[in-house]
């Protein structure tokens, strides 16, 4: 995959860069780079400012080395996972940024597997150094233990009558083939609603592929002591899952003052612009050295209400 086909358009971007007010001089973490364009953002805004990259996926790296060349050595660029990530030093980093879940660029690479839109191999691995795929799930996991997990993560409440179907069914190979499988296995009602029937399990597939739940929980655990006095970390999610562990995260948290009540959401025109948009959740916390209570505050007149 080529930088040209990993480009996409960062979702809430100008809330991003309000969150984080980049300064010069600062250092700034990029968890999850992707094609590079939120760290472009940081970097253009403050001119001076260095940045540490990050993603698990090597063809996303690839793309943000050629996005944000101009920048030389002011950016490094670090492939794996965050939750095990080694910064430098406790309490290096002025504003650090998370934007979750699957990029644009790979769902519109088929042989990828995060989508049925087109045919492609039930891989879905965020990181091809791993051995597990989604392939390996749907084909070796218990019925019970399938149904598990397309509830649990995908929320989906024909998980039981999927699992089924998907046994009687397997082995399977491609995208197509599931959702396909998914569909009939589902009521004529549920099969032609506002999103396809096999959204939920495609999403709770990938969640258990790549560990997500479990990577973001180890992550806010340990990037408090990542940020400098009164530096801010920025998470942007997309699904309920996925933000109920930040706002809980960040609620609980001793260190950190919670500076979104409500989370920020996209306005119309972006979403209009942008349809990955629609979903995001952003949240921003900021590290205090003393925190007596956790400060909830409504940070900006975009709030959802």
């Amino acid at each position: 995959m080529d930088a040209i086909a990993f480009h996409h358009t960062p979702v809430l971007p100008v809330e991003v860069l309000a969150a984080l007010s980049p300064v010069d001089g600062g250092h700034y973490l990029d968890c999850t780079v992707g094609g590079g364009g939120h760290s472009r953002l940081i970097l253009t805004a403050a001119q001076g400012a260095r940045l540490t990259c990050l993603d698990r996926d090597e063809a996303a790296l690839a793309a943000a080395r050629d996005t944000l060349a101009t920048w030389g050595d002011r950016v490094e660029f670090c492939h794996g996972n965050f939750a095990s990530f080694q910064p430098p030093s406790e309490h290096c980093y002025d504003g650090i940024l998370a934007d979750l879940g699957v990029s644009s660029a790979q769902l519109d690479q088929p042989q990828r597997g995060f989508s049925f839109r087109d045919d492609g191999d039930l891989d879905m691995r965020m990181d091809r150094r791993q051995d597990l795929t989604a392939a390996d799930v749907v084909n070796t996991y218990p019925e019970a233990e399938l149904a598990d997990v397309i509830f649990t993560y995908g929320e989906e409440r024909y998980a039981r009558r999927i699992a089924k179907a998907i046994g009687r069914s397997r082995p399977f190979a491609s995208t197509r083939d599931l959702a396909d499988t998914i569909a009939h296995a589902v009521p004529p009602a549920y099969r032609y609603g506002r999103i396809h029937p096999a959204t939920r399990t495609f999403q709770a597939l990938r969640i258990v592929v790549n560990q997500e739940l479990d990577s973001l929980s180890e992550w806010l655990t340990r990037v408090p002591g990542w940020l400098k006095p009164h530096g801010t970390v920025v998470v942007i999610s997309f699904h309920s899952l996925e933000d109920r562990l930040v706002k809980n995260a960040f609620r609980n948290d001793p260190h950190l003052e919670v500076i979104t009540k409500k989370p920020i959401t996209a306005t119309a025109a972006e979403q209009q612009q942008n349809p990955r948009s629609r979903s995001a959740k952003l949240r921003v916390s900021r590290y205090a050295t003393t925190v007596s209570s956790i400060a909830q505050v409504a940070w900006s007149s975009s709030s959802s209400p």
